[in-house]
C-alpha cells in the first residue's frame, strides 16, 4: 500500500470511505513548501479546482490514507486522472512521527480562477471533519470565491 495525501474534498474521512473503502485513514500532516491554490477554471464544473503549487513560505494541511492499488484506480477515476485533469506526484509530508513519502494529485492545468462558494465550502467542511486547525479551516472559508451563475472572468 502507498500513502495518499489528500488536501481537498478527500480530506473528509466519510467521503474517502465511500470512494476508497479499503483505504484506512493513517493520520494528518503538513505539506511544507507548498500552497493551496486553484486553477483550471475551464475544466471545472462550477469554477476553478483545488491544486497545490510549490511555495517555500507556505504549507498545506493534508490527510493521509493507506491506499491499495484497487482503491487507487477508483480514486483515479473520481479525480479525472485518466482524463488528464489531475496527475500524480510524490511528495514528503511532515507528521508528528517524522516525514513520510506520499503521492498526491495535482491539477494538470494553469493556476488561476476562483472556486465556487459551494466547492470552497466542501473543502472547508472536509478540512474540519479531518481535524484541521481552526485557523486553517477559517482561512478556507474566507478565501475569495464566486457565486454559482457568475460568468467566468
Amino acid at each position: 500500500m502507498a500513502l495518499y495525501a489528500a488536501y481537498a474534498s478527500n480530506m473528509d474521512p466519510e467521503q474517502m470511505a465511500r470512494r476508497a473503502p479499503h483505504s484506512p485513514l493513517r493520520g494528518t500532516g503538513w505539506l511544507q513548501g507548498w500552497r493551496l491554490t486553484f486553477g483550471g477554471q475551464d475544466v471545472g464544473w462550477d469554477g476553478a479546482l483545488a491544486t497545490v503549487v510549490e511555495d517555500p513560505d507556505e504549507h498545506v494541511f493534508v490527510v493521509l490514507y493507506d491506499v491499495p492499488a484497487w482503491d487507487e484506480q477508483e480514486l483515479d477515476a473520481w479525480e479525472g486522472a485518466a482524463l488528464g485533469v489531475y496527475r500524480k506526484i510524490r511528495v514528503r509530508v511532515q507528521t508528528l512521527d517524522g516525514d513520510v513519502l506520499c503521492w498526491m494529485y495535482v491539477l494538470d492545468d494553469y493556476e488561476g480562477g476562483l472556486p465556487s462558494a459551494r466547492y470552497l465550502g466542501i473543502l472547508a467542511d472536509a478540512a474540519e471533519a479531518a481535524g484541521a486547525p481552526d485557523d486553517y479551516v477559517k482561512g478556507l472559508r474566507t478565501r475569495p470565491c464566486k457565486s454559482l451563475g457568475e460568468p467566468p472572468a
